[in-house]
């Protein structure tokens, strides 16, 4: 795993060939937590441009399956959530380029939304593990990821001159049965500006998979289209446009449909069609000024608008079809200012985001004529909800070893749900709600050593998430046996999480060691109402009905042997549990595993390296445990869960490459080495079997 934040595309490529254990450089997954990740009391993991151009990962969520404390779910093979010490949905935080990409809509469970995001078209993935919501608000509790997008090289040539550079890149893979191209081109002035462009197209077929053979409607396509403006515009002014935009259609969620196959025990669906269509696009402008006054070194202005589409078309075993949609529409505006006063370094600002949500539902008979317009989609119509935040961090240096931070900030959240269906009386019914919170947070990091070379830290962090408009009026299908209805009873959930860590580097060492335990109170969860659908089904709804906590403790080291030769380990270990409401009876409550916790999980790799760095050979050995510490909901979640928990596994994946010259790369992989069959805990379809990935990257 990579373990190094560049601060620029040139200083990434130089670290990443020159040193395979990646040493550690300036953390900027926001200025909010800039600061060396060897003394800052904070857990922070990097995926850099050249392990993204290594591995060529499938999808995003797949790009994070080796980083320590995070388990990857797949509820489909276009759909993957990495669960973020223990949670995921909408209690872990995305950001782009810092831009908020959580919206209202986000669920609690495993969702589809991080598949959204091309990984082609991102220079680096940053895992900040840990709650962050005096930062960065609402849904910050078990981690928040910030993605790079790729940046024009204008900053690497000389002043004024021209430049056109280019790309294109094929990734071919047998057991996904998939192509994936993407073409770049870029062009700017040295120093001055930049534009660099993106498409990726993919094609995916069915998965071969291990015993199982070809699973059926597990192949999708999907396209993306991205482009970057940087200017230079003074010595004072940086300006800087993104525009994305990425669709997906006919992604099946197969488990669920009669063309699932049995794993170990698990029950096929008897859907005869569930797939959605997606699109997502984002568009911002940030514009950053620098040394203002005495008092103001840098100010960031950041001006968004996200939009997503969904399409959900489900064929019923009766017949019966329904089609369903939302479209949410995000904007947002961020004003960041810095500040050095009295050796005190101050981070403060406000952001606010808006999303108004549109959705609807329309049931067909068999026959194909209309049954019932419903009043609401898969959540509210007409929705709107508001984020407002205010927050000032400090950064005080007590010593020359010892560093403090502390952060606050004020969150005022409000929701108005035009229209969704009243469980009780099935008519109609309107919302209107607010709430605020100040949440706090303390760390502290001190040097164990003159040189720096070891330290401790610890900290105590408060973090919560407001309910948003998917918990107060989902509406339909969830897990296997569940539909939910809407839940306007609803208050925020708070955390309160210590934390305290140990952390190495040496010349050919570093390692890093973490203890965490995160108190939960209020939590949101799936709560049955006491009836049963005539379709079989349980009913429930949202309620702030579980109190519980979660702890664990990761370690992970790497070691360079010698100029040629690296390793790595990683181990982590996680347990939950929460008291709530039982899914027998609302009235009798039991206390259980917390849902979809992630096993026992370790990661060893070894990898070589050439003297000039050009030619690699790697493996990487990962080892999972038995994920049998189940809920209620997932013991009922057949479709996806087998009886008594999800099998462990061994997985051996070998890469390789070569950097012909300047223009060219290689790479070959070859993945589940010994072809086992084996899913993530929760997913919904197995991963393929033994997998021959090519891939090649020729440039100008």
């Amino acid at each position: 795993m990579c373990l190094v934040i560049a601060t620029s595309n040139a200083l990434a490529d130089t670290v990443s060939t020159q040193n395979p254990i990646k040493i550690e450089s300036l953390a900027v997954i926001a200025p909010r937590l800039q600061s060396s990740t060897l003394i800052s009391a904070n857990t922070i993991h990097t995926i850099d441009s050249y392990e993204l151009e290594q591995k060529i990962p499938r999808s995003l969520p797949e790009a994070l399956n080796q980083v320590p404390g995070v388990m990857v779910q797949k509820t489909a093979n276009g759909q993957g959530s990495p669960f973020i010490r223990g949670f995921t949905g909408y209690r872990t935080l995305a950001l782009i380029d810092g831009v908020r990409y959580n919206n209202s809509v986000y669920r609690d469970g495993p969702n589809e939304y991080f598949s959204l995001i091309d990984v082609g078209n991102l220079n680096a993935i940053e895992i900040f593990s840990g709650p962050a919501s005096a930062l960065y608000g609402s849904d910050a509790i078990g981690g928040t990821i910030n993605l790079q997008t790729k940046q024009a090289s204008f900053l690497n040539e000389s002043v004024g001159e021209f430049f056109t550079h280019g790309s294109e890149s094929l990734r071919y893979a047998t057991a996904e049965n998939s192509f994936v191209s993407r073409t770049e081109l870029e062009f700017g002035q040295g120093q001055q500006w930049g534009l660099i462009g993106g498409f990726t197209r993919k094609n995916f077929g069915d998965v071969d998979a291990a015993d199982l053979g070809k699973l059926a409607h597990t192949g999708y396509d999907e396209y993306a289209v991205d482009l970057r403006f940087d200017l230079v515009i003074n010595d004072q002014w940086d300006l800087t446009v993104v525009h994305q935009n990425l669709n997906q259609d006919d992604v099946w969620r197969t488990h669920s449909t009669i063309f699932s196959k049995s794993f170990e025990g698990t029950k096929v669906g008897d859907d005869l069609l569930r797939l959605k269509d997606q699109e997502r696009q984002l568009n911002y402008l940030k514009l950053t000024g620098y040394d203002f006054n005495e008092y103001i070194e840098q100010a960031t202005l950041t001006l968004s608008h996200q939009r997503w589409q969904e399409d959900g078309d489900r064929l019923k075993s009766d017949g019966k079809r329904i089609d369903d949609f939302f479209d949410s529409n995000m904007v947002g505006i961020d004003l960041q200012l810095e500040s050095t006063i009295n050796n005190i370094a101050l981070t403060y600002g406000f952001d606010y985001y808006l999303d108004k949500v549109d959705s609807g539902r329309i049931d067909f008979l068999a026959n194909g004529e209309i049954d019932e317009v419903k009043i609401q989609g898969p959540i509210g119509d007409d929705a709107e909800y508001g984020i407002f935040g205010s927050y000032i961090q400090a950064k005080l240096e007590l010593t020359e070893r010892l560093s403090l931070n502390l952060s606050t900030r004020y969150s005022y959240v409000d929701v108005d749900i035009g229209r969704f269906e009243d469980p009780v009386s099935n008519t109609a019914a309107s919302y209107q709600q607010d709430w605020d919170n100040l949440s706090r947070a303390i760390k502290a990091s001190y040097d164990l050593t003159v040189d720096g070379s070891k330290s401790v830290w610890a900290g105590v962090s408060q973090s919560f998430r407001a309910p948003n408009v998917a918990d107060l009026s989902r509406f339909g299908k969830s897990r296997s046996n569940e539909t939910e209805v809407a839940a306007t009873n609803l208050e925020p959930e708070k955390f309160l999480t210590y934390e305290t860590g140990f952390k190495l580097k040496q010349a050919d060492l570093q390692f890093e060691a973490t203890y965490y335990y995160t108190k939960i109170k209020d939590f949101i969860a799936s709560t049955p109402t006491g009836t049963i659908t005539g379709g079989g089904l349980i009913e429930v709804s949202k309620q702030n009905s579980a109190d519980g906590f979660i702890q664990g403790i990761e370690f992970d080291l790497n070691y360079q042997w010698n100029s040629n030769f690296s390793t790595h380990a990683d181990i982590t270990w996680l347990e939950g549990r929460l008291t709530r409401d039982s899914f027998i009876s609302s009235f009798t409550e039991v206390t259980e595993p917390f849902s979809r916790i992630m096993p026992i999980t370790a990661h060893i790799g070894l990898e070589w390296k050439s003297d000039d760095k050009t030619k690699w050979l790697g493996i990487d050995l990962t080892l999972t445990a038995q994920a049998d510490k189940l809920s209620e909901g997932d013991k009922n979640d057949t479709e996806r869960i087998p009886p008594g928990g999800t099998p462990s596994y061994q997985l051996l994946n070998i890469y390789s490459g070569w950097q012909s010259n300047s223009n060219l790369l290689l790479t070959l992989q070859l993945n589940n080495v010994f072809d086992e069959a084996y899913r993530s805990h929760g997913s919904g379809s197995n991963e393929p079997g033994r997998n021959l990935i090519l891939g090649m990257k020729a440039s100008f």
